[in-house]
């Protein structure tokens, strides 16, 4: 029995300790750019699959993973200006 009682216990303060919808806005932090399109256009041209999107300064850093002919993936970063 006292295994449900925990499970009760945990999921109820989960529950109390989570944050309100109202805070998590709070934690929104705003860029001046926007690296998404730079990032489509990317993968559309490599044919890879996206790893990762940094924006630094006024570019962005777009690593993919590109596959090759009977060869292992590379890793390939591009610097795109925003």
């Amino acid at each position: 029995m006292a295994f449900p009682l925990s499970v009760a216990a945990l999921a109820a303060g989960l529950v109390v300790s989570a944050p309100s919808p109202d805070a998590a806005s709070s934690f929104v932090v705003r860029i001046g750019g926007d690296c998404s399109a730079a990032a489509a256009q990317v993968v559309e041209q490599t044919g890879g699959q996206l790893l990762s999107v940094q924006p630094v300064g006024d570019t962005c850093i777009i690593t993919v993973l590109v596959q090759g002919n009977g060869q292992r993936p590379r890793k390939v970063t591009v610097k795109v200006p925003m």
